[in-house]
């Protein structure tokens, strides 16, 4: 069996970190696609990303480069999304400035789907393209109206509950992973029951989950319906699946189950180091910032079980702009790239989960475990997860909605005690005056 140590140390914050050798900065390009050729002759495509996709680092782009000795790549690094984005919105409005390849964030794909589909090469028809071989919910989110495949994709992120054993042992919980995945098996309610049990012999300044916001994300990130009907509507204030997390995450936080932290700040940070809570939504990429952030004193105290039901936190894909001068090409390499043999490498290397499912029988997906997590089997347990994840309908606005209920709304009844109701129409108020609806 495999084991993963060093190739989990990367968090999806870390794997989005600047990387060196930017040529042809997004933003910056003269003329409508920014490969050309190479002074030696052969033709050279450039992929844009933003932060570290991993594909240099893991050699992959060397390895192209041997199988194709034509083809030179230069890779272009924007550090963060939020730069890159709109940027990347821009120069496809213009036509010019762009990569032969450029990245796609998930929290993205449905807007550049919906608005800049006659831009993009259709990739679900190029050659050495697959669909067979990726999650059908993944091939989905970058498919058209018009069963157009836009991007092909790279990451994702199934989830599981990361838990500590050490913490559940002294409130008389079971902690073998499998038992734990019982407690709460199907029904995110009798993960609130646990919480409770929990709670009546917990040990002393520890709460049972980290946030009621990460609840309701995982909640959400496990259903089809959330923000968006199949017609493009906003329907989050009369979503079923959407009202049922509100209501479940201020369960939570009524009952006293969480450490009334926001994620992703140093108060998080620090509650990891202080083992300050012993349930987190964890997907795929999220081992390496537990890891990180409890250190050395946090191995083999943290373990991975199956959520109470599969979902999706993350993810990017791959598209080919139809104004570069080698598209053919591109979408060659787009679709090496994401091939499951590629896909595999891509996860021993640098902890990125496979969207190919064909990947998931591969050994080093398969057998790969987690020596700081209790040595989990962490390739079967999110492939588990990632082939249980339903076909979701996802919006273009759908991560200004999410960070709205979460930092508006949910983090307000968290912390302050806010009444659920005044926290839904406070969340309701700033994602309509974002929306302008």
């Amino acid at each position: 069996m495999r084991r993963l140590g060093q190739g989990f140390r990367i968090s999806r914050t870390s794997r989005r970190a600047a990387v060196l050798g930017i040529l042809c900065v997004l933003g910056a390009g003269a003329a409508a696609g920014c490969g050309g050729g190479a002074s030696d002759g052969r033709t050279t495509l450039t992929v844009g990303v933003f932060g570290s996709f991993g594909f240099e680092e893991a050699g992959l782009y060397q390895r192209y480069m041997t199988l194709r000795p034509d083809i030179a790549i230069k890779q272009t690094s924007i550090q963060r999304n939020e730069n890159y984005y709109p940027q990347l919105l821009t120069h496809l409005g213009s036509g010019s400035g762009l990569a032969d390849i450029q990245a796609v964030e998930v929290s993205n794909i449905a807007e550049v789907t919906a608005t800049q589909s006659g831009k993009l090469v259709d990739l679900g028809t190029a050659a050495g393209v697959d669909r067979g071989a990726f999650l059908p919910w993944k091939w989905a989110q970058a498919t058209d109206r018009r069963g157009r495949t836009l991007g092909l994709g790279t990451d994702i992120g199934p989830q599981a509950i990361c838990y500590r054993k050490d913490l559940f042992a002294k409130a008389g919980l079971p902690t073998d992973r499998a038992a734990v995945g019982r407690l709460w098996a199907g029904d995110w309610g009798k993960y609130l029951a646990t919480g409770k049990r929990y709670r009546a012999k917990a040990p002393r300044g520890t709460a049972f989950v980290d946030s009621a916001s990460g609840v309701m994300a995982a909640v959400t990130a496990a259903d089809p319906h959330r923000f968006y009907d199949r017609r493009g509507k906003v329907v989050y204030r009369t979503s079923t699946t959407v009202r049922n997390a509100w209501r479940t995450a201020a369960r939570f936080a009524a009952s006293g189950l969480t450490a009334r932290l926001q994620q992703f700040t140093p108060a998080w940070d620090q509650g990891f180091a202080n083992a300050s809570f012993a349930t987190v939504s964890c997907p795929a990429w999220m081992l390496g910032y537990i890891q990180d952030k409890s250190g050395a004193a946090g191995r083999d105290r943290w373990d991975v079980a199956a959520a109470p039901r599969p979902g999706n936190w993350g993810g990017s894909f791959l598209v080919v702009p139809r104004t570069g001068r080698h598209t053919k090409e591109a979408a060659a390499l787009a679709a090496w790239l994401t091939a499951p043999a590629q896909q595999a490498t891509l996860f021993a290397e640098r902890g990125s989960f496979p969207s190919a499912r064909a990947a998931y029988a591969l050994p080093v997906v398969a057998g790969a475990r987690h020596p700081y997590f209790g040595n989990a089997p962490i390739g079967r347990i999110f492939s588990e997860a990632a082939q249980g994840v339903p076909v979701q309908i996802v919006g273009p606005k759908d991560l200004i909605i999410a960070q709205n209920l979460s930092d508006v709304g949910m983090l307000q009844v968290d912390q302050k005690g806010t009444s659920p109701e005044d926290g839904w129409n406070a969340a309701v108020k700033a994602i309509d005056n974002a929306l302008d609806l």
